[in-house]
């Protein structure tokens, strides 16, 4: 198998992320007096990770339903959000009313002090595990973690089904993708015990896998077929399925789930109209939008396309919490592949 062949696979992954279905959202009601009091506010102020294409969609669609609240939206990767509302902390500013995205950003924002227990009214129609206990978060969409194939190389009988499946010996010598990210190993940590868990993967690595950088890029390679297994995000394997590429995929169980969450400001400049958008981020219209970019929405009545997405699996939840042990994970994790 040459690399060289990735390359076109990459032009047309592209194609795939960025093209989403025709666009209808229903629209959903809000609180009158949360209404007439972001009304005073006139703004909102909305840092965000979630891609530039579907955050102002987002904003567009608020802003069409709440015309006298101005949204200002400012996005960026993980470590510059979380370093710049940092910095504004330090200097005594607290610019942002609603921040959302990976959940690398909950723990250094929560030692902080800096994020607000809110329990908004659309959480109702959400599985309880995927909103905080405490109100210091909701998720607004997800992304499982599960076995892809390339259905050239892997018939649909000879697919493991099992993560111990995946120890036969003839998936050795680079026959599986795996992300640099140790995420996987952490999350199911709290579930098989970290014992079980190491050695598991310890097991795994003695298969020979191939560590690659994202799951962007393990999707292209796995349709590419530079592997005939990878473990990677649902969505995008899903997504290329739906484009004709010779990709599908099955879920390991438990399927590790990863959170992006949504989180209110502690001293937010506009707290009525930061509601408002948090509650619009998880309501109906706002998860409608969530699913037209590919993304999986999270709400009992907006299921992603198709629901076996989040459906019909056991899974683990990779709370926003977790991210606090996740450097010693990692340091294992990058010990167990031999990673840099």
């Amino acid at each position: 198998m040459k690399r060289s062949r990735a390359v076109a696979f990459f032009c047309f992954f592209l194609v795939v992320v960025f093209s989403g279905p025709s666009r209808s959202w229903s629209q959903s009601s809000a609180d009158s007096k949360l209404v007439e009091a972001a009304k005073k506010e006139r703004e909102v102020v909305w840092y965000t990770t979630t891609s530039l294409e579907t955050s102002k969609v987002i904003v567009d669609q608020f802003q069409k339903k709440f015309p006298f609240v101005n949204v200002t939206l400012y996005r960026t990767g993980v470590a510059p959000l979380t370093s710049r509302i940092l910095l504004e902390a330090r200097a005594g500013k607290h610019e942002w009313d609603v921040v959302g995205g990976g959940g690398e950003l909950f723990v250094p924002l929560m030692e902080a002090k800096l994020i607000a227990q809110y329990r908004s009214s659309e959480a109702k129609m959400m599985d309880e595990d995927l909103v905080d206990r405490q109100g210091y978060w909701t998720a607004y969409t997800v992304t499982p973690f599960v076995l892809g194939f390339n259905i050239k190389i892997v018939k649909q009988q000879e697919v493991p089904k099992t993560y111990e499946a995946l120890l036969d010996p003839k998936w050795k010598g680079q026959k599986i993708g795996v992300d640099t990210s140790a995420g996987v190993l952490h999350a199911l940590m709290p579930s098989w015990g970290k014992e079980r868990a190491t050695a598991y993967f310890r097991q795994l690595a003695a298969q020979g896998p191939t560590p690659t950088d994202g799951t962007s890029i393990i999707a292209q390679l796995l349709s590419a077929g530079e592997f005939p297994l990878a473990f990677g995000s649902a969505h995008l394997f899903e997504l290329l399925n739906r484009k004709g590429a010779p990709v599908d995929w099955l879920p390991l169980e438990p399927v590790v789930i990863r959170v992006v969450p949504t989180m209110l400001g502690a001293k937010p400049r506009h707290p009525n109209a930061a509601r408002l958008l948090y509650d619009f981020l998880i309501a109906k219209e706002g998860q409608e939008i969530i699913k037209s970019f590919n993304r999986i929405p999270v709400r009992k009545d907006v299921l992603p396309e198709p629901p076996r997405l989040l459906q019909g699996y056991k899974r683990v939840i990779m709370y926003p919490e977790l991210y606090k042990n996740l450097p010693a994970t990692q340091q294992l994790y990058n010990e167990i592949f031999k990673l840099k």
